[in-house]
């Protein structure tokens, strides 16, 4: 595991096997951002054409790397593009330019930032970005083979303001790790990672960190009327379970709900899914990972505030003994619900959750789900959506995700959409609508299940969840932990009495 600190000493003087400056696009050729003063000064002032004659444009990603004068405990010197400086160095910049560094410099045992931490902010979000560079998944390959992460990471900051910079890399700490943790889980083969082997390793956790964790199996399920997970499990030779993940502070004046779909494998069912669309389906559960591990980092940071996690967890995989299109499958709480499409299961295992969920009357609802590729059609991968049956909570989490440095667009629930869900002749409701719409359909249906009264909003994070490009910033290939951040920031922002 990369271990992350915290040092005011100069750049010059710590002794690293690398060092990490920024650099930006100026009016006239690239510019060096504060923090590296004392290199400037080892290469006599002529960093920036050094790094000029190396090709460097300061441009966000790029890395050059350039072998360190007399002056430097540092061997190696590698320069990362933070933009354009006109627009200033702000916190997602820098917690991109720490993550290009950090998986550039892979395998190297000692790093120092040398970036521009002007605040105890500026230090937190290079610490984070440069924890999540690092991440590295090597699981499987032989021997445990596969390209090192960086072995220590050090942020430098001046002595005015260390404490508080100290305060933030210790967050960064807790938020990256547990990031790092949901990336595990979202990147495991789900041959590993099945319903109750997701359960064992959240009672694992509970009991690490002081979680209160209780686990429904099939029986409790069958016994409690969860007709909607049991609906979507029964097919699978790995039953499914609901488990709550429960974090309260005796300082907390309000209660989250955070609910998170965990589909440990997706087929599809026998709406089977076509080849090409079920090879990545292991990262259908990055809703549920991205729950526990916001109450695990709530716990971590000591936040005053009361979170219950529920994972609804399941395998939707076709058999004899699957749910049919056609079969009608009563929910937890009564409702029932004629599944015309067994591929749209995520909403059937996270409408019995809701409503479990609201019995305990939280303050607000959240659910996090891989839910709908119609979200992906609209927003790309990197967006995730979000609607609520509140305006006004629906805009603060979407400014709550800019804030934490996520990407999300706020998306309506259209009333007329409701009908075609409704039109069901046997049941109370359809599991499918209109094909046009079809994120907002899954979040309109969502929605007849949370409890009058309470406030309830859908994160669809299908586009952003699963990473299948080349890496880039802090984002590798495979999970991301999409989620996360917004959860945990919105989490803060409670504590704090502040959600508006």
């Amino acid at each position: 595991m990369t271990a992350l600190s915290v040092s005011t000493s100069s750049a010059a003087s710590l002794r690293a096997d690398a060092l990490v400056v920024g650099v930006a696009k100026g009016a006239k050729g690239i510019v060096v951002a504060p923090g590296a003063e004392a290199v400037i000064e080892a290469f006599e002032g002529k960093l920036a054409e050094v790094l000029t004659t190396l090709g460097a444009t300061g441009g966000e990603g790029e890395a050059v790397k350039v072998s360190s004068p007399a002056g430097l405990k540092a061997p190696l010197v590698l320069a990362v593009g933070l933009g354009d400086a006109e627009q200033g160095f702000s916190e997602e910049a820098l917690r991109r330019a720490a993550g290009v560094a950090a998986r550039t410099l892979a395998g190297t045992k000692k790093v120092a930032l040398a970036l521009p931490a002007e605040s105890a902010e500026d230090a937190g979000a290079i610490a984070l970005g440069a924890l999540l560079g690092a991440y590295s998944y090597a699981t499987y390959k032989s021997n445990g083979a596969g390209k090192e992460p960086v072995g220590e990471l050090v942020v430098l900051t001046s002595r005015k303001g260390s404490k508080d910079a100290k305060a933030a890399v210790e967050r960064a700490t807790a938020v990256g790790e547990e990031m790092n943790r949901a990336r595990d889980l979202i990147n495991m083969a789900p041959n590993d990672l099945n319903p109750k082997a997701f359960a064992t390793i959240a009672q694992a956790a509970g009991k690490e960190h002081g979680l209160k964790v209780e686990v429904l199996d099939e029986k409790a399920l069958a016994k409690g009327g969860f007709g909607g997970i049991l609906g979507v499990g029964v097919g699978s030779t790995n039953p499914p379970r609901l488990v709550k993940v429960a974090y309260t502070h005796p300082k907390a004046k309000a209660t989250l709900a955070f609910v998170g779909k965990g589909i440990t494998y997706d087929s599809g069912g026998i709406s089977l899914k076509p080849a090409g669309h079920n090879e990545t389906m292991k990262c259908d559960m990055a809703g549920a990972a991205a729950v526990f591990a916001t109450v695990v980092a709530a716990k971590r940071l000591g936040l005053a505030v009361n979170i219950t996690g529920w994972l609804a967890l399941a395998e939707n995989m076709p058999s004899g003994s699957a749910t049919r299109p056609g079969d009608v499958l009563r929910m937890y709480g009564g409702k029932t619900v004629e599944v015309l499409n067994t591929d749209a299961e995520g909403r059937l295992v996270l409408a019995d959750a809701i409503v479990r969920a609201g019995e305990e009357n939280p303050d607000v609802i959240v659910d996090v789900a891989t839910l709908t590729g119609a979200m992906v059609l609209a927003l790309g991968t990197r967006i995730f959506g979000v609607m609520s049956n509140s305006d006004e909570l629906r805009d603060t989490l979407h400014a709550t995700a800019q804030e934490a440095g996520e990407q999300s667009w706020p998306m309506p629930l259209p009333v007329e959409l409701r009908k075609g869900m409704t039109e069901s002749t046997i049941a109370d409701l359809a599991n499918m609508g209109e094909r046009m719409g079809g994120g907002l359909v899954a979040g309109l249906f969502l929605k007849e299940f949370v409890a009058e009264g309470i406030d309830w909003a859908h994160l669809d994070i299908a586009g952003p969840a699963f990473h299948e490009g080349a890496p880039y910033g802090y984002t590798p290939k495979g999970g991301t932990a999409s989620a996360v951040r917004t959860l945990l920031r919105f989490a803060e922002r409670t504590a704090a009495g502040d959600k508006a």
